[in-house]
């Protein structure tokens, strides 16, 4: 039998079971605001929504990869548009795309065209510092991480911070060689 062909992020989407959008958006709301209220310091809530985004990547792949039957990436640039094209439609329901490349092929920018982790909210004065969606960036790198690539993601620009659109950087610091637990010449 031959192997089943990948599965665009749109039709790995209609197939899979979904929580209510609203439900969604207000109990990470409730999330950040419980972080907020905890630490205190917009700092540490972001240092926290990384990591837990973090957390959430290095699990999210494996799924990512049962249900989208890709195949291993050739280069950093075809997983960058694997994660817009696919990962962010498939898990958030939305499409993004990938842009603004520097000339080694190891930084992008993904842009994304509606973030619904935002609706309903609204960044107080005293929350200025804060990347409301820090936990995407974790997610990203988390799961990079898990394909052996050591990656840094930023936000470059949010809406919520007065910009014009959601977009973050993704830079690539280093393809991590796969290790085997054992040798096989033995």
């Amino acid at each position: 039998m031959p192997p089943a062909a990948p599965r665009s992020g749109e039709a790995i989407f209609a197939s899979v079971e979904r929580v209510n959008a609203e439900l969604f958006t207000l109990t990470y709301g409730a999330i950040v605001r419980q972080l907020l209220t905890d630490l205190e310091e917009v700092d540490e809530v972001n240092k926290q929504l990384d990591q837990m985004g973090y957390n959430i990547g290095i699990r999210l792949i494996d799924e990512f990869l049962a249900k989208s039957n890709v195949s291993r990436c050739v280069d950093f640039k075809e997983t960058a548009e694997m994660i817009a094209k696919v990962g962010f439609k498939m898990f958030l329901g939305v499409t993004a795309s990938v842009m603004n490349w520097d000339a080694d092929g190891t930084c992008c920018s993904i842009l994304l065209e509606d973030n619904p982790l935002v609706d309903f909210v609204e960044l107080p004065d005293t929350c200025q510092g804060l990347y409301y969606c820090n936990i995407l960036s974790g997610v990203i790198r988390g799961a990079l991480e898990m394909v052996a690539m050591k990656t840094e993601v930023t936000w470059i620009r949010d809406m919520l911070r007065g910009d014009d659109a959601y977009e973050l950087q993704v830079k690539l610091l280093k393809q991590v060689p796969e290790e085997y637990p054992y040798k096989d010449d033995e």
